[in-house]
């Protein structure tokens, strides 16, 4: 379902960029996706590329979507219910911007606003200006990435926040903030679950799981794991995206799931030249 204003047809699509998001894999998700299935979950939602797509493909599909990251699932409910005015606040900070980039980004980055359209616009601002756009916080659930070099960076773009807002407000889509596992109450046979979490580093200095303060550890892959064994002992449909390493290899070796290693790049790198060639792993039980 594509969206007209003007003589423009906007697509919806992602309005963060988040680690590990998924729009160049778009084509082999779908191509991996059951031929049909009740209820979508995905539980770590991030920059939604799979659900934006299912939904422009079928904007009738129901929908329940979750994540950790408060800040994440506040910006979906606030795209969804108050675009004009979210609208209004990005072309504030687009407008201080670019009179003092350096300035205002770091003022804006200490902020900690209240209001729900502020906090939404404010992680939005950051993400479009911040080097790489990477979404990290500390320990204390600051976020603390530097500013970014862009010459002229998207921060309103208002065609794809509007698309957005009126594909997640005309479709059967519910948002939560929660953790993973909640999923296993409201799954049933025939649903199809899909998990793309923080993924598991395949080396000692690839560590990248804090995009929420509480980081994705070996632990939790192994509750991911059993969760998945539990998902599927239920009938529901189960598809994981992670990293090609040994860990996740060693827990989904056995029947009844299939590991299918895909060509992926990564688009978040400091290093571009290290973006390029990877493989990571996608794995089903249908």
């Amino acid at each position: 379902m594509k969206q007209q204003y003007g003589q423009i047809l906007v697509t919806p699509k992602p309005f963060v960029k988040w680690a590990g998001g998924k729009r160049q894999l778009i084509s082999t998700l779908n191509e991996n996706l059951p031929e049909s299935f009740g209820t979508y979950f995905e539980p770590f939602l991030g920059g939604g590329a799979l659900l934006f797509n299912m939904l422009t493909e079928n904007n009738k599909q129901k929908c329940i979507i979750s994540d950790l990251n408060s800040d994440l699932v506040l910006a979906y409910a606030t795209i969804r219910d108050n675009v004009d005015n979210l609208i209004s606040s990005l072309k504030q900070h687009e407008k201080y911007y670019q009179k003092d980039s350096k300035s205002y980004y770091y003022s804006v980055r200490e902020s900690t606003p209240k209001k729900e359209i502020e906090k939404t616009s404010r992680l939005l601002f950051l993400n479009r200006t911040c080097f790489n756009g990477l979404y990290r916080v500390n320990s204390k659930g600051k976020f603390n990435v530097p500013l970014g070099k862009y010459t002229n960076p998207n921060i309103v773009n208002e065609d794809n926040l509007r698309s957005v807002s009126h594909i997640l407000s005309s479709s059967k889509v519910k948002i939560q903030c929660r953790d993973f596992e909640a999923v296993l109450r409201d799954a049933k046979k025939g649903d199809l679950v899909y998990f793309d979490p923080p993924y598991q580093p395949v080396t000692e200095t690839a560590n990248f799981t804090s995009y929420t303060n509480k980081n994705f550890t070996y632990d939790d892959l192994n509750r991911l794991f059993v969760l998945c064994t539990k998902l599927d002992e239920k009938g529901c449909n189960v598809l994981l995206s992670n990293s090609n390493s040994k860990e996740v290899v060693n827990m989904f070796s056995k029947k009844p799931w299939k590991i299918n290693k895909i060509k992926a790049n990564r688009s978040i790198n400091s290093n571009s030249t290290k973006r390029t060639g990877h493989f990571e792993l996608l794995i089903k039980n249908y």
